[in-house]
């Protein structure tokens, strides 16, 4: 088990959704974070499938985008991989990749 730190916005948000959640399905034995009607009752499916994840954001905008600006952005701020690894579970290469590129500027050049 690893531990993930929030920011205030994402608790608070992560917050309102658990008593959502609770609130909709109170019996569910499902595990995952994100059910939805049909997966809630049924724990051996998937919590939310990316095409029903997909559906929550507007056409020009994919989750997978939104994460990796996410990644970018606590890289710009912290400049530290470890965090990086710590908060979104990284490997070590790909977070010092992504600070590197949050900061070009600091990076080492690339031993050939």
């Amino acid at each position: 088990m690893r531990a993930v730190y929030l920011d205030q916005l994402t608790l608070r948000l992560l917050n309102r959704w658990l008593v959502e959640r609770h609130a909709r399905w109170p019996d569910t034995v499902n595990p995952y974070l994100l059910v939805n009607c049909w997966t809630a009752y049924h724990p051996s499916t998937p919590a939310v499938s990316y095409t029903g994840l997909r559906g929550a954001f507007p056409d020009d905008v994919q989750p997978r985008q939104l994460w990796t600006d996410r990644v970018l952005d606590e890289a710009r701020r912290t400049e530290d991989p470890v965090h990086l690894v710590r908060v979104f579970g990284l490997i070590p290469h790909t977070a010092v990749r992504c600070v590197n590129a949050a900061h070009p500027v600091k990076a080492s050049p690339r031993i050939r």
